[in-house]
């Protein structure tokens, strides 16, 4: 198996000729890896079931010791979450068998608060930590063949931790960002120009939110000429951090000017940290007034970081929403989505990091896990719906493929198996294959499987639904509106039951949108939607007509509030496009201003003769 690249450190000397040298390292590493993918994958398989011979979760299944693919695959059934949930609430609750895992579970990984409406336990170990590290150390190499001189700078990143929980066998519940952020792999990372960031560690550890906010921007303002490259983990993130800043430049003015900072920011570790970087520099505090007293903030990234070359955010699925106002903030730097990863797994990273938002593409690294692939079944042609996730019966699990098996441009379902003890684990995600790096395949990230809305036969999912409303909101522009954040649910409390979105607006003047306006909005989300959506609609009378509720600006901050003090990770948070949670759909009804409804049916035509036809 390809080796993974050891890094070297920079002790001040030749720094340049290290940077080369560790750089070819890890292109080389990738071309190996991807070169040979199946035969890594042969090994990745064998060793984890090597390791785990004898614990219960295999022997349940009379795996019996077996390392082959063969045998794995025909005794060990493809599972999901609540699968395994028996299992993972034993060792939450302290029983330190080797259940899932040979070796000792270290933590438990909490999955984003929004994905599925669930908090979901992962079970991780200790080296895993090394292998997301490996993960994160191919990022840049590839990064600079593409953008030469990035150690020359450093960057601006926008991360948090969230406080951790226990659980009551006594392991630590936490995000996995908060995980690596907190381990020695970060902490102690060696010397790197990769990973020179304008924010101290004790910044991005610092669990209030609004102390690890404002620091870490005062931090990123007095370096602003060596900032290179921006982000956060997720677009969304990103757009906080440039609202923040709207917000609070006048306060972050004067500590620049007096070399201070402000009362507020309490914490006596990130106090110090900030005053060994920051010393009064009032020039620098007029040129940050200036620019941000001026009556457009179009272009403020680069024009209060100059160097700045990208922006690193994740801006796939839901987050393509943000893309018109990043490019806004930024005059349309290049968007880079770096990497694909999540709570049960790190997967892989994007070799082409330049491309387009709307093209990105992550070629699966071979030996973070052991991956299959589960083609994504449709309701039928014309929806484009995703069948939802259900037990396998034998013919299906036989239709599963292997990393260097799949097919160009077909839609797969992610499941893997990890040093972690899971074992052919639906990860919900759906995939499309875009291509490959040699052995390796590549894929577009298309979906997760289980957002969507639902009254009847209908499935409308996550793309789906970002599209329609696209379409609608385009038409408030005209008036000087934009859609600043939406959610759905279905309403069933009455028959038949109907989609509900609620708008948060940014509006100019809300007297001069007519009602109409908006019930058009809600016609043009209809029409947008998939023809079984449609035909129940038109022909069957099954769904009720489309509501808009508009709401009360701050509405989504709010409910961004409500779901981090449930439990979750302020760097793993995206708002929900579909909510079913009874007190968040409460406080969004609290906070509806308006509401209005589709003034007629979309048109649907038969596309087959059982079909009835449209009146």
């Amino acid at each position: 198996m390809p080796e993974a690249p050891k890094i070297l450190s920079d002790s001040g000397d030749c720094i340049d000729g290290i940077v080369v040298e560790n750089n070819n390292k890890v292109l080389k590493f990738i071309e190996d890896v991807t070169a040979d993918a199946d035969e890594v994958q042969r090994r990745v398989l064998s060793e984890i079931l090597s390791r785990s011979a004898n614990v219960e979760y295999l022997q349940r299944y009379g795996l019996n010791g077996c390392t082959d693919r063969e045998t794995f695959k025909k005794v060990i059934p493809v599972v999901t979450y609540e699968d395994l949930k028996p299992d993972i609430e034993r060792i939450a609750n302290g029983d330190t068998s080797p259940i899932l895992c040979s070796q000792p579970i270290s933590e438990f990984l909490t999955s984003s608060g929004t994905s599925a409406g669930e908090r979901k336990l992962m079970p991780t170990i200790e080296e895993e930590l090394g292998r997301r590290s490996l993960l994160y150390s191919l990022l840049m190499p590839v990064m600079s063949q593409f953008l030469p001189g990035l150690d020359k700078g450093k960057g601006m990143y926008f991360l948090f931790v969230k406080s951790e929980a226990k659980t009551p066998g006594g392991l630590v519940a936490r995000p996995v960002l908060t995980s690596y952020y907190k381990s020695s792999h970060f902490k102690n990372r060696p010397n790197d120009p990769y990973t020179n960031y304008t924010s101290p560690k004790e910044t991005i550890l610092c669990l209030d939110s609004y102390q690890s906010m404002y620091s870490q921007l005062l931090c990123g303002l007095f370096q602003n000429e060596d900032v290179v490259r921006v982000g956060a983990v997720f677009a969304s993130g990103f757009i906080r951090a440039i609202q923040f800043l709207e917000k609070h430049w006048s306060l972050l003015c004067k500590d620049i000017r007096t070399g201070t900072i402000d009362s507020k920011i309490t914490d006596p570790s990130v106090r110090d940290a900030v005053m060994k970087i920051l010393k009064s520099n009032p020039k620098l505090a007029d040129f940050v007034e200036a620019e941000c007293s001026k009556g457009s903030w179009k272009g403020i990234i680069t024009r209060l970081w100059p160097e700045t070359k990208y922006i690193d955010v994740i801006v796939t699925g839901t987050m393509s929403q943000y893309i018109p106002a990043l490019d806004y903030y930024s005059n349309a730097l290049p968007l880079v989505c770096t990497m694909y990863a999540s709570s049960e797994c790190y997967f892989g990273i994007n070799l082409n990091p330049l491309c387009n938002p709307s093209e990105v593409s992550y070629t699966i690294i071979p030996n973070m896990a052991y991956f299959e692939f589960l083609p994504v079944t449709r309701k039928d042609e014309l929806t484009g719906s995703i069948s939802e996730p259900t037990a396998l019966n034998d013919k299906e699990k036989q239709q599963l493929v292997d990393l260097v098996d799949v097919k160009l441009g077909q839609d797969y379902e992610l499941v893997v198996t990890t040093y972690a003890g899971l074992y052919r684990y639906r990860v919900g995600d759906i995939l499309r294959v875009s291509g490959f790096k040699n052995k390796a395949p590549q894929f577009n990230f298309i979906c997760r499987k289980n957002v969507v809305l639902s009254i009847d036969s209908d499935k409308t999912d996550e793309v789906e639904l970002q599209n329609a409303v696209k379409n609608a909101a385009n038409q408030l522009l005209q008036y000087e509106a934009s859609l600043v954040e939406y959610t759905s649910y279905a309403d069933t409390s009455a028959i038949p039951g109907h989609y509900v979105l609620f708008w948060e607006l940014s509006v100019k003047d809300s007297t001069l949108i007519a009602p109409s306006v908006f019930e058009d909005c809600c016609f043009t989300v209809e029409e947008s939607l998939n023809s079984v959506y449609r035909q129940g609609r038109v022909c069957d009378k099954s769904i009720g007509p489309l509501e808009i509720r508009v709401v009360q600006n701050g509405t989504f901050d709010m409910l961004m509030d409500f779901a981090l003090s449930q439990g979750s990770s302020i760097n793993q948070y995206k708002t929900p496009r579909c909510v079913k949670y009874a007190p968040i759909i409460e406080l969004l009804n609290s906070r509806v201003i308006s509401s209005y409804f589709s003034p007629k049916r979309p048109r649907w035509t038969a596309g087959h003769k059982q079909w009835c036809t449209q009146n």
